[in-house]
């Protein structure tokens, strides 16, 4: 699915959020800008978790602790998580926008032309989702202490490959939240049953090895374009993962190597003390067998499977940008705030505050509503929701209100008011307003 539109749905903080890129049961994924001081911006991906997260204080608590240790991973082959933002309606994740695709729709879209995933290709990719395991894995805080984060979820979905040729981890730290979520609610396990290790079902420790087993299975998978753990049903499945019969990846695609099979049963060892040790290991081990792909044939391989949905997403991109280039406007609503930092602003009343002219207004009713709400929205906002509101209450500019327009001016301000200070605070400055008009 692809951003659409070059207007923001919705406005948290310094974050704007536009068409969807993604969406499923846990969260929808939003393109978005980063709007800084003095002009700064960037393109970023946003996860938009659902209400029912959003709205879990032992989840969100989770998720923020994980995200500042997720942090802590500085990897070409991660995708770093740059901010989370929490506030009494939202929870977003902010990351690296990647232009690529995820792992798991290249290989739909490979499938559907019944097309196999060149060999170098697939050795490249998974090898550098390997590296950037180990650097999630071998990650420190700042006094040097080992961190032991291990992702718990890696699958075709958590795999972004761009057009640069370079494969990304994404999601460090959500899977072990939802995980502490679900527990607490259901007392049962649940994930992506056909890429977890033995050990997640047997509730064992779990370490950087539980890691390798799931990078092992999409190895299989991408080497021989079937599903390695399929059966009918999720507990069927739970029952390949843990004692069910794994196959050489060569039974399916012969020209695959012996030596190659070797590796990938190696990571695939349920018994996590036969696996590889660390990531970095089998990557180097899958390096030694087969030359990697270059980032360039990595990358005309993404374009070839998704060029239809890269060039739209590409353009999206732009115009957003483009869009957002003069954000003037946004930054005094943005800092004039009185409701915090994550305060959340209508697309509709962004993009006029961003549009209309700012003469100020010039009868005593204009004059007299601007200077109340100067004191929560700052001098420019004021005058320019006036004239704004003013247009949309009663279809005249600021110069002809009167004190008879003041209801329908309090009805057209009341949801814009809300987003600023909150639902008391605005019926008591409306009442102001009326008070101070009419007197």
């Amino acid at each position: 699915m692809d951003a659409d539109g070059d207007s923001p749905q919705v406005v948290v903080g310094r974050y704007m959020l536009y068409g969807v890129l993604a969406s499923g049961g846990m969260a929808t994924v939003h393109l978005g800008r980063m709007i800084g001081p003095a002009g700064f911006s960037r393109t970023v991906a946003i996860k938009r978790l659902h209400a029912q997260f959003a709205h879990d204080p032992h989840f969100v608590s989770g998720l923020l602790d994980e995200a500042r240790l997720s942090a802590r991973i500085g990897h070409p082959n991660v995708v770093s998580t740059l901010d989370v933002v929490a506030t009494d309606e939202q929870l977003l994740l902010v990351m690296d926008y990647v232009q690529g695709e995820s792992l798991s729709r290249l290989l739909r879209a490979a499938a559907g032309r019944g097309e196999p995933v060149p060999l170098r290709v697939a050795i490249g990719i998974m090898a550098g989702a390997l590296h950037g395991l180990h650097a999630a894995h071998e990650a420190t805080s700042e006094r040097g202490e080992p961190l032991h984060i291990v992702h718990r979820d890696v699958s075709p979905q958590n795999i972004m490959v761009g057009v640069d040729g370079v494969a990304r981890v994404l999601d460090f730290g959500v899977a072990k939240a939802v995980g502490r979520l679900q527990e607490t609610l259901t007392g049962q396990l649940k994930g992506k049953v056909p890429y977890m290790a033995p050990e997640q079902f047997r509730n064992a420790p779990i370490d950087r090895r539980t890691d390798v087993f799931s990078a092992s299975i999409v190895l299989w998978e991408l080497l021989t374009a079937r599903r390695l753990f399929d059966g009918e049903s999720e507990a069927a499945r739970m029952g390949e993962v843990i004692s069910g019969v794994i196959d050489p990846p060569s039974k399916h695609a012969p020209s695959l190597s012996p030596w190659l099979d070797a590796v990938v049963l190696r990571g695939l060892a349920r018994d996590p003390a036969q696996r590889f040790p660390t990531a970095r290991e089998m990557a180097v081990a899958l390096e030694d067998l087969v030359a990697p792909a270059t980032a360039a044939q990595t990358g005309d391989w993404v374009k070839s499977l998704a060029e239809e949905a890269l060039l739209l997403r590409a353009k999206r991109v732009r115009e957003i940008e483009s869009a957002t280039s003069d954000v003037d406007g946004v930054q005094h609503a943005r800092n004039a705030s009185r409701s915090g930092p994550n305060a959340a602003i209508s697309t509709r009343t962004l993009e006029t505050l961003q549009e209309l002219p700012t003469s100020p207004p010039r009868l005593p009713v204009a004059e007299t509503i601007a200077r109340r709400l100067a004191a929560y929205l700052g001098p420019h906002t004021a005058k320019v929701a006036v004239k704004t509101f003013s247009m949309r209450a009663v279809g005249r500019g600021p110069e002809t209100l009167t004190p008879a327009d003041v209801p329908a001016l309090q009805s057209a301000l009341r949801p814009m008011l809300r987003t600023f200070i909150g639902r008391a605070q605005c019926e008591q400055v409306l009442e102001q307003i009326a008070r101070e008009v009419t007197r």
